[in-house]
């Protein structure tokens, strides 16, 4: 039998004693000796390094929100705000984990390939906007490079590209995205598609309803077009990056061309599903196909999706961030 032991709170109380010599004191250079005391997380505060921790990890890791935890602290015995949770949180993370992630955000531009991604936010206190109003919390990954991954979050008050600029200053190299044009405000650095992303346009496009031994739809065919670029990476996925780069050359140049000059031949409706995941596919063109350039690049963004996602699960538990510093914190918190 698996037998579980629930956690304990205890309070640990020091106390330091202070000597001072009674005949020095009398003179100009008085002699007085402190015991030593462990130094306090923060200053006037019953925060210790697990509970603070304990916090984090419920809220970012177990997705449990503030008023929940609350609600534990109380049935172990202790009275402790959701108010004074997230004072710590944003305390904490200033001080001792900020300088983590800006060392980490460094050596995240020393890299050659990044993914990035972003999603919406709701933050109730922030000066100059509605509460309904959205914001961002935006994300940069490590690719494929056979290096440490590093992922971190970026929280802005929108969704403007000039976010990204600024995050990745002086970054030049591979940038692997979604269909947003924000991106395309980068400068110096080659800017990859997200086939995964296209393929889910023909996926959306496919009528509902049809005949198991009908003829493929046009949306089928792009999709299985998708399909054939899928399948190929899965068996390149053991091979070296020099290997890849010589395999996807031989092997799915020939899809895209084909791919390509299929899509040109089509005559479709502009509003219709099709129609859309024809314009994106054209409008995204220039970046599709520079994955091929580097044998350690990604045919989709999905690691940068995988990698947000705990966050967006986060989010449907605790809905909102209270002041943009609490958005700030999360962010930091979800990047260590």
């Amino acid at each position: 039998e698996l037998e579980y032991i629930p956690a304990k709170l205890q309070i640990v109380r020091y106390v330091q004693t202070v000597y001072e010599c009674p005949k020095c004191k009398h003179t100009d250079h008085p002699f007085i000796v402190k015991a030593p005391t462990p130094t306090s997380l923060m200053n006037h505060s019953l925060a210790s390094p697990s509970s603070v921790a304990n916090v984090m990890y419920q809220k970012y890791v177990n997705s449990v929100p503030l008023y929940r935890q609350e609600k534990d602290w109380e049935q172990m015995g202790i009275k402790l705000s959701r108010a004074t949770m997230a004072n710590w949180i944003i305390r904490c993370s200033d001080d001792y984990l900020k300088p983590v992630l800006t060392h980490l955000q460094q050596k995240l531009l020393e890299r050659d390939i990044l993914h990035c991604d972003e999603t919406p936010v709701q933050v109730l206190k922030e000066e100059g906007k509605k509460p309904q109003t959205k914001s961002y919390m935006w994300l940069y990954r490590t690719g494929n490079d056979s290096k440490e991954p590093i992922v971190l979050y970026d929280y802005q008050p929108s969704r403007n590209g000039d976010n990204a600029v600024n995050f990745l200053k002086d970054f030049k190299g591979y940038v692997h995205s979604d269909g947003y044009s924000g991106y395309n405000k980068l400068s110096g650095i080659t800017r990859c598609g997200c086939w995964a992303h296209l393929r889910r346009k023909f996926v959306e496009a496919i009528p509902t309803g049809k005949a198991k031994d009908a003829p493929l739809t046009n949306a089928e065919i792009g999709r299985d077009y998708c399909n054939q670029l899928f399948k190929i990476e899965e068996d390149l996925k053991d091979l070296t990056s020099e290997e890849r780069f010589c395999k996807r050359l031989e092997l799915e140049k020939p899809v895209l061309e084909a791919f390509w000059c299929w899509l040109d031949s089509l005559s479709v409706l502009k509003g219709s599903a099709l129609g859309k995941a024809v314009t994106y596919a054209q409008n995204q063109k220039p970046y599709m196909e520079n994955f091929l350039l580097d044998g350690r690049c990604s045919i989709s963004n999905n690691v940068a999706e995988n990698a947000i996602r705990p966050f967006t699960v986060g989010r449907k538990n605790w809905l909102f961030s209270d002041t943009p510093k609490g958005a700030k914190a999360s962010a930091t918190v979800y990047s260590i």
